[in-house]
């Protein structure tokens, strides 16, 4: 997190904070409690970042939100943010958050929105990639197998998962599913 964040004082709770381009806000694994608002300029959303696996899932400008995630699970961010441009930023703390509900209101679906939008793009990734991943590895019609565990880590970095591994299979698109 960015160390202009790092004061907790009740007098900051409420101030909007000016981030110069390029700067690390919240980061994927990391448990972040707060959410913030975009107030002026874009940032761009990551999965992997600075990694062999990065992804761009993409941008977000004034009037969208990130880090809900961690405030409504107390989970690590499942993406990396970073500044793509000068911005302002409103921190909303757990605390805050009947305030920010009653006055903005029409943030509370864009923050809905925004969540079904990420899930919806690494959706789509994790469906790429086990597409990518059942062409590289297939052989003539044989059958690809590989773990829900290796798509889970690459979609969202999450190297905390240690349970037995499920298997999937790929068939050749001219064989049957058996």
């Amino acid at each position: 997190m960015a160390d202009g964040f790092n004061d907790r004082s009740i007098l900051n709770r409420k101030k909007i904070y000016e981030i110069p381009a390029e700067t690390l806000i919240l980061k994927e694994g990391e448990i972040n409690l707060d959410m913030y608002k975009l107030v002026t300029g874009h940032v761009e959303m990551y999965t992997g970042y600075g990694t062999d696996n990065e992804v761009l899932i993409g941008m977000l400008g004034p009037g969208a939100c990130f880090g809900e995630f961690g405030l409504l699970t107390g989970k690590p961010a499942i993406y990396t943010i970073v500044t793509y441009s000068k911005c302002e930023i409103l921190r909303v703390t757990e605390g805050m958050m009947g305030d920010f509900i009653e006055d903005n209101k029409e943030s509370i679906l864009q923050i809905m929105k925004n969540m079904a939008n990420t899930m919806l793009k690494m959706q789509r990734q994790i469906s790429d990639l086990t597409q990518e991943l059942a062409e590289a590895e297939g052989r003539a019609g044989d059958a690809v197998t590989i773990t829900k565990e290796n798509i889970r880590q690459y979609a969202i970095g999450d190297l905390n998962f240690r349970r037995e591994p499920a298997k999937m299979r790929f068939l050749n698109r001219n064989r049957e599913k058996r």
